[in-house]
């Protein structure tokens, strides 16, 4: 695959709020990112219908999903980030920044949020600020956010460029 993002553009490696981290997804992220997931399981099934993940999900296939994320950060072909507390202590969900065909976006942007998180408004806030900080950090002017600002249907039905 050719690379996301030109090569002088310098990847933002860590965004940092009062409330929370996003980093690079690693390898060694693979425990407590698997224990987030196996917790937000009818969550993650609500955020992308029709899609069986993460059913029979095992911790070693978990290594090899988060390896491939980790490699394609390195190799600048997609960006999956770990949102995280601040004393790094649990996984409280993930951000995928990815390449896209869709006709007039220059992005695709996916996230969840741990299930347990969800009342106190975490996903709103981690939205909000990623619309800013893809703006600011990334120059994105027009990234998808599929599932979210654009249903799945009419995402879908988005021509290829």
């Amino acid at each position: 695959m050719r690379p996301f993002v030109s090569s002088d553009f310098s990847v933002p490696k860590v965004l940092e709020t009062a409330e929370f981290r996003l980093r690079m997804l690693t390898i060694d992220d693979v425990d407590k990112d698997y224990a987030a997931v196996m917790s937000s399981i009818d969550h993650l099934r609500n955020i992308w219908p029709g899609s069986d993940w993460p059913d029979g999900l095992t911790i070693e296939q978990n290594l090899i999903d988060l390896d491939r994320h980790q490699m394609e950060f390195i190799e600048r072909t997609a960006f999956a980030y770990t949102l995280v507390t601040l004393d790094e202590s649990m996984v409280i969900g993930c951000v995928y920044v990815d390449p896209t065909r869709k006709r007039g976006f220059d992005a695709e942007v996916y996230f969840w949020v741990r299930e347990s998180e969800l009342d106190n408004g975490l996903e709103d806030r981690l939205f909000n600020t990623l619309v800013e900080w893809l703006g600011e950090h990334w120059g994105f002017e027009n990234p998808g956010f599929p599932g979210r600002l654009n249903a799945w249907v009419e995402w879908n039905a988005i021509p290829d460029d």
